[in-house]
């Protein structure tokens, strides 16, 4: 049996309660909680097989620049949901940090020369900004989370736009990606958006068996 840490066997408890009590309070954060398999794509170093196991040695200096290396335009889309969990949780260290890869991002969408390259430069930074609006939910759970965040900042960058507005955005140029329906269906998930849930979820598993990442990844949206 692999080793399980205590803070993933906590994670996954809480999840585990959400099924018997769908209460709000007691969702974990599925952004988070669950690494995506990429089956080796690339992504940020990290320090250990569990969900919140970062490196706490991780450069920070360099992330912005690591993180926009990533994101190229073959880079699938769940391997950039991988590669922005992690970043997210980096930043959400240094305020500064968090702020910096936000504008990358966003900078991102104003210099797409195409709508295919406009459609990854708004999904990453919606994904982002999800990405950190869970990572300020997580800080209102009596569990091991990530380590000492800076939430005031996180909190700024969260409430200058909705990410998930950004998603929808990507999705109208691409509506039948499964990733980007993978995607947005863990997101509305998130925000307890259970039709929109529904809806992205569909899309995703019709669009699986052309997107190999998607399909080793289903079992995180709930059926």
């Amino acid at each position: 049996m692999k080793h399980l840490s205590t803070r993933t066997l906590l994670c996954g408890a809480i999840f585990s309660v959400a099924l018997l009590f769908p209460v709000s309070v007691l969702a974990g954060p599925p952004l988070l909680c669950h690494p995506f398999d990429t089956a080796g794509a690339p992504s940020l170093e990290w320090g250990g097989k569990g969900w919140n196991e970062a490196r706490g040695d991780y450069d920070l200096g360099q992330l912005v620049a690591r993180t926009d290396a990533l994101l190229t335009a073959r880079t699938p889309i769940v391997a950039r949901m991988e590669t922005l969990r992690r970043a997210a949780i980096y930043a959400s260290r240094d305020g500064q940090v968090a702020r910096d890869l936000a504008a990358s991002l966003d900078a991102r969408i104003a210099k797409a020369g195409t709508p295919d390259a406009r459609a990854l430069a708004l999904f990453d930074a919606g994904y982002y900004a999800e990405t950190l609006q869970d990572i300020v939910r997580l800080q209102g759970y009596d569990m091991p989370g990530i380590g000492k965040v800076d939430a005031p900042a996180l909190r700024a960058i969260v409430a200058k736009g909705d990410g998930s507005v950004r998603i929808a955005q990507a999705l109208q140029l691409r509506p039948t990606d499964p990733g980007m329906n993978f995607a947005a269906a863990l997101v509305a998930s998130a925000d307890e958006r259970k039709a929109d849930v529904a809806v992205h979820a569909r899309s995703a598993r019709a669009g699986a068996d052309r997107d190999r990442l998607v399909a080793l990844n289903l079992d995180q949206i709930a059926r």
